[in-house]
């Protein structure tokens, strides 16, 4: 029995292998962040500000609406030569899109709203059942996994001199999260969703017409799981086991975005130039030390209590982005961008698996606007280039050689009502 529920835990791990960029958040949101290296607390000039630093809701002008489309498509690998595992994750693509608006406070010339719903997380895996049928009892099932979180955020930002505004966005995660795996011949489902609740503060302060620097603090936010699993293996429990155990349980697991902090500074050293630079840390040593299921069912509690295959060993990092980016308006109707940025791995070695994939990545990005009649459509995209893990065997990992490449594109638009 322990042998199987090894081989069950192993399932888990490998169906999720590219369910996030690195840890749990999307590394840029919006068309113009991604074309720029997601450098944009201290420019925060446009409104996916409201994710990125919610006092630059004041540097903007009027009521406006913009949305957009970002697709992401991992290519993950993984390569287990002791299991004759040579893998390679399907070419799907993932939606990330938002909406979001801005309107100034008819209480106060000094204060705009803002409102969002936009992604700041998520993306999936599948792979092909045929390349892990060492892990599933020599049969070809389904290894598929889709996460995703909308954020509903309402903000406000407020003048408080004429070089100093205040911001702060409340964020209501709704998150979602299917899994569909194979293990010792059995295939395991499951479906799980849930709702937390985080506060983001910002603050933007401009030296000059050249100069502006930002700040900005996202509260730890922990979203609450629940969801039904459904593994027809219960069934073959022996009477001697206390089995056979019903084929379907109730469970919930409490997932964590965490506290995040950015700061920023914006130059715009000649005309139609800017150059922005970004340092945002991640506290994933708070969030993501390990994340416990709890079944309903006391049968699959009492056995994957005993066997430990209740909890996911994570133990991650802090970690800290470096990013850059450049604009340079070419004339009124072209401007173009650049960027580039480092993402560290938060897991260690001792603990890494499918479940939560983590690489060390070098982003390169790049992207547009063109203006036609006043009409203004923005395009980014960002290519992110791994670094290939060799993981050494431990109790608490999944090991072999663990890869992922990551491209994504933006698309997007917006419209100011008069």
């Amino acid at each position: 029995m322990k042998k199987y529920f090894y081989l069950l835990t192993a399932a888990l791990f490998l169906s999720g292998s590219t369910l996030f960029a690195n840890g749990l958040s999307l590394n840029s949101l919006g068309p113009r962040a991604l074309g720029m290296g997601g450098a944009m607390v201290g420019l925060a000039n446009d409104y996916t500000t409201i994710y990125w630093n919610p006092a630059g809701l004041r540097n903007l002008s009027g009521t406006y609406i913009g949305g957009y489309f970002t697709g992401i498509m991992p290519m993950g690998t993984y390569k287990y030569d002791a299991a004759g595992i040579d893998a390679e994750t399907k070419s799907n693509i993932y939606p990330a899109p938002g909406l979001i608006g801005h309107w100034q406070c008819m209480l106060s010339d000094k204060g705009t709203v803002g409102l969002g719903v936009y992604v700041p997380a998520g993306l999936g895996a599948e792979w092909d059942g045929a390349d892990f049928t060492a892990f599933a009892g020599g049969q070809n099932l389904n290894w598929s996994s889709q996460v995703g979180v909308i954020n509903i955020s309402p903000a406000f930002a407020y003048q408080l001199s004429d070089q100093l505004a205040l911001g702060f966005a409340v964020n209501i995660f709704y998150g979602m999260f299917d899994m569909e795996n194979g293990s010792s011949g059995a295939q395991y489902e499951e479906s799980s969703s849930g709702f937390g609740y985080g506060v983001t503060l910002g603050a933007h302060f401009k030296v000059n017409e050249m100069i502006s620097l930002g700040a900005s603090f996202r509260t730890k936010t922990d979203v609450k799981m629940s969801g039904e699993a459904k593994n027809p293996g219960m069934a073959l429990v022996p009477a001697a086991m206390g089995g056979p155990y019903p084929t379907k349980s109730d469970f919930d697991r409490d997932v964590s975005w965490p506290m995040w902090i950015g700061g920023g500074v914006a130059v715009k050293p000649v005309e139609g130039l800017t150059l922005a630079l970004d340092v945002q840390y991640s506290q994933w040593s708070e969030s993501e030390k390990e994340f416990q299921t709890e079944f309903d069912n006391a049968g699959w509690a009492a056995v994957t209590g005993a066997t430990g295959d209740d909890k996911f060993i994570l133990k991650w990092e802090d970690a800290t982005q470096i990013r850059f980016g450049a604009e340079y308006m070419v004339n009124e109707m072209i401007t173009v961008r650049g960027g580039f940025y480092t993402d560290p791995a938060p897991a260690p070695d001792e603990t890494y698996n499918f479940l939560f994939p983590s690489i060390d990545y070098n982003g390169i990005t790049g992207g547009a606007s063109i203006n036609i009649s006043g009409v203004v459509v923005d395009l980014g995209a960002e290519y992110l280039i791994g670094s290939e893990r060799d993981i050494a065997p431990t109790t608490e990992n999944v090991p072999g050689k663990h890869n992922m490449n990551i491209f994504a594109f933006s698309i997007g638009t917006g419209f100011a009502i008069k």
